[in-house]
């Protein structure tokens, strides 16, 4: 990269990501314990989600976890909807965990008072100790991202998984869950800063020059299934705000219900696919390729995905190894650099894009 390509807070905010998760991981482990054994002591029948922008697409991919890990009944519901959502009175015994890098946003906080009116408990996820979140609170998470100058959130999104994601496994743990070797997940969790840090040494280039290609694509749509349904979300709200492009995440399948009729030439695409995905994406991509879209898929490395990369324009690859349940953190990464540098391209301020405050009040 050039010094001008480095010069702004969001690009080196993304390359402090494998830091901050290892920071989060040795940092957080006892409190996160701490919770875990109190949250599963209390036997709660409901877990609701609640989160706004960046945080709600981390509520999403932490609701994956907690169902297929821990079992638990979980709704995701963004936080300005959560007292229109969840009703007055309700015999289940329910846990509210709100999730806000700053602790101050007024729709998070909003929500968890309105859980305690409901005498739902709360967790707070905040990247902020002391914040009225956190005090509002019974049970507290930190993320260890460090201070996040840059008006779209990155490292402060993949801290909220790691906790998220270290939560799960040990309620899994806790709850028995047998079909789960929680000791390899949990190493594999603790390898993901390393992964990251691949991504960083063997694509920037590649990405780079991605961006430099399709930077006057529009609109964008990213597909993405299972937890990536919340990646896509995700990588699509950071075009909004980074690249002001008009982009759109879905459930991969659901594009296909309607969405599809919006692509042409002027199109990008871009497909997020586990290896046990890839299959389901080969005929999208000639699909979308036929209408002259330009497609990226996001994949991981190995013979696996090698069909899917020869029917895109642009692959890019992760590395093998992290399991699908946490592969948000890692697929997140690749996107992040890409949108970026397309910011960059076109001649924007990624750090402060017009109209948007880092603190929604």
């Amino acid at each position: 990269m050039t010094s001008a390509e480095y010069c702004n807070y969001m690009i080196k905010e993304i390359l402090e990501e494998p830091e901050v998760i290892k920071r989060t991981i040795s940092e957080e482990m006892s409190r996160v314990k701490r919770a875990a054994n109190e949250i599963h002591a209390k036997e709660y029948e409901m877990i609701y989600m609640v989160g706004s922008g960046t945080s709600y697409h981390a509520g999403l991919a932490a609701q994956y976890a907690l169902s297929n890990l821990a079992n638990f009944v979980v709704s995701t519901i963004p936080a300005s909807e959560f007292k229109r959502w969840v009703p007055l009175t309700s015999n289940r015994k329910a846990l509210l965990i709100a999730i806000s890098q700053s602790g101050e946003s007024s729709d998070v906080i909003d929500a968890a008072r309105d859980a305690l009116k409901r005498k739902i408990d709360i967790l707070a996820i905040t990247n902020t100790p002391e914040s009225t979140l956190a005090n509002l609170a019974n049970y507290t998470i930190y993320p260890r991202s460090g201070k996040e100058v840059a008006i779209p959130a990155t490292k402060t999104y993949v801290t909220q998984l790691t906790s998220i994601f270290m939560l799960s496994l040990e309620l899994a743990e806790l709850k028995g869950a047998v079909e789960h070797d929680i000791g390899s997940l949990r190493e594999k969790l603790y390898n993901i800063p390393i992964f990251i840090e691949e991504i960083f040494k063997s694509s920037m280039d590649k990405i780079r020059e991605c961006a430099r290609k399709h930077k006057e694509r529009n609109p964008v749509f990213i597909l993405g299934s299972g937890p990536n349904y919340a990646t896509a979300l995700e990588a699509a709200l950071k075009f909004k705000e980074t690249c002001v492009v008009f982009s759109e995440g879905f459930a991969a399948r659901e594009f296909l219900h309607g969405p599809i009729r919006l692509v042409d030439e002027r199109t990008l695409m871009i497909l997020v696919s586990c290896p046990d995905e890839v299959n389901e994406y080969i005929e999208m991509s000639r699909s979308f390729r036929r209408l002259g879209a330009a497609v990226i898929s996001v994949l991981e490395s190995g013979e696996e995905s090698n069909s899917l990369a020869e029917n895109s324009d642009e692959p890019l690859y992760v590395p093998q190894g992290v399991p699908k349940i946490f592969s948000p953190i890692l697929f997140i990464v690749p996107i992040q650099l890409l949108v970026y540098f397309t910011s960059v391209f076109k001649g924007l301020n990624p750090d402060k894009p017009e109209k948007l405050v880092k603190v929604v009040k």
